[in-house]
């Protein structure tokens, strides 16, 4: 892998196109090659496979990815980074560069048909910070074709999503991305790697998509009740679903025909627990979501 950004190369990129990174993109360029080397090697990227990339800044993970994978899509908010990889990836990337596909957009409101040609099999990507959780699992709503991932995100947030029940850190993220996938930490990343410096560490985290916990029970209505029962996770299930459900003896009935006690917390349960409440939830509670 040659080609790749170091700091000398990254600061006379931002200088170039007078680009100063803002806190409020969440921008935090990668300026190590090795750190770049050792994403894309984690991603476990095949030639058959179509990357997607969101928030590529200057192209230091955007070189990484040209040579290894079939084709990428690099979804950019700034219209001076859209516009100035391409031209990147020309200098740097040599004929690999052409396997590369530009979207000028944000990444939460991009959809499928935006991303059809090819469309992506691999999610590898330094998000950023302040929207990390959204992007990761809007995409995997709109992307059915995506089959795994690598993330770079605050080590917080990736604690956060790789934990399982039990786990103090457990809550929302962690069940919504178990709906889609598999996923583990794959390593921390530290500050000194970016620029600017941020004043924590990240950490990388990997996914493998599957199949849903049930076929019959849509996504929606499972996050309804994931929603409910984090909202208030210091209650019992039978405390907190009551607004879901419609009164607190509802909720407990929906718990004991899942099979899951009435007086556990939500931060005990797995995402087929949860998709058990769902399927069974009181008369008109399916309906209304």
């Amino acid at each position: 892998m040659t080609g790749l950004l170091g700091p000398a190369e990254i600061r006379e990129l931002a200088a170039r196109l007078g680009v100063a990174p803002t806190k409020k993109l969440g921008q935090n360029f990668v300026h190590d090659p090795n750190t770049v080397r050792r994403i894309v090697n984690a991603a476990g990227l095949t030639p058959d496979d179509v990357a997607l990339e969101v928030g590529p800044g200057l192209g230091s993970l955007t070189l990484g990815l040209l040579p290894v994978a079939g084709h990428v899509h690099a979804v950019e908010i700034d219209p001076v980074l859209a516009g100035a990889l391409p031209e990147t990836a020309a200098r740097y990337a040599g004929a690999d560069a052409g396997r590369l596909t530009v979207h000028r957009a944000d990444a939460l409101r991009i959809d499928a048909a935006e991303l059809a040609d090819p469309p992506p099999t691999a999610l590898v990507a330094n998000l950023p910070y302040n929207v990390a959780v959204p992007v990761v699992l809007h995409l995997l709503a709109v992307l059915p074709t995506l089959r795994h991932g690598l993330v770079m995100v605050q080590k917080e947030v990736a604690d956060r999503l790789v934990a399982g029940p039990g786990s103090k850190v457990y809550g929302i993220p962690s069940v919504k991305l178990a709906w889609y996938a598999q996923a583990r930490g794959a390593g921390r990343v530290p500050p000194n790697v970016f620029w600017p410096v941020p004043n924590v560490d990240s950490g990388l985290v990997a996914f493998t998509c599957r199949e849903p916990p049930r076929a019959d029970v849509p996504r929606e209505e499972v996050f309804a009740v994931v929603d409910a029962a984090f909202a208030q996770r210091r209650k019992t299930l039978r405390a907190a679903l009551a607004g879901w459900a419609g009164g607190p003896d509802r909720a407990a009935a929906a718990l004991t025909a899942a099979g899951v006690d009435p007086g556990a917390r939500g931060e005990a349960l797995t995402v087929e627990q949860f998709t058990a409440i769902a399927a069974s939830a009181p008369v008109g509670t399916r309906a209304a979501k």
